[in-house]
């Protein structure tokens, strides 16, 4: 089955608890300068007339289908898991040549100290386990979600339909 991330914009908060459940469950250092963070919060000012608005977006690895990092990486280090469809990066493969980086329409590749590319693998293990991403967990709004893609694509159309008929 194929798994994907669904965030509602007007649920979240901007609290960064994804980042840090994400950084905790992956044991990714924040001592750094800058944190090799999976997971990502920013923020976004939008504006409509006179009326300014923060909104927040939270992004990690979307796992696109037809990845460009995958195809960008030449040693092979980029992969679709079977079970998940995840993109996976194998770290002992990886040359550090940031190919993924720059093919990554939303710049999500990071690289740790050893200069090898580090992502969201969906957290696979807690997948297996039936448990959802540590960063859905984490969530306190339940503005982020995972699961099917079909599934969530109808929520979101759902919700979109919702707002046209309410007119807003």
């Amino acid at each position: 089955m194929s798994h994907a991330f669904y965030l509602d914009l007007d649920r979240c908060t901007g609290c960064f608890a994804c980042a840090v459940a994400c950084m905790d469950q992956n044991d990714l250092e924040v001592s750094r300068p800058e944190p090799t963070a999976w997971r990502q919060v920013f923020a976004i000012e939008a504006t409509t007339g006179s009326e300014v608005r923060i909104r927040y977006v939270s992004l990690a690895c979307m796992h696109c289908e037809d990845a460009p990092c995958l195809m960008a990486c030449p040693s092979g280090a980029i992969a679709r898991d079977a079970a998940t469809r995840a993109v996976t990066v194998n770290a002992d493969l990886c040359i550090g040549c940031h190919s993924c980086s720059i093919a990554c329409p939303f710049g999500v590749p990071r690289f740790g100290k050893d200069g090898r590319m580090q992502k969201c693998d969906l957290c696979s293990a807690r997948l297996e386990a039936g448990l959802e991403p540590a960063c859905v967990r984490a969530c306190p709004t339940r503005a982020l979600k995972q699961g099917d893609p079909n599934l969530l694509t109808l929520e979101a159309e759902k919700k979109a339909a919702a707002r046209l008929v309410a007119g807003t």
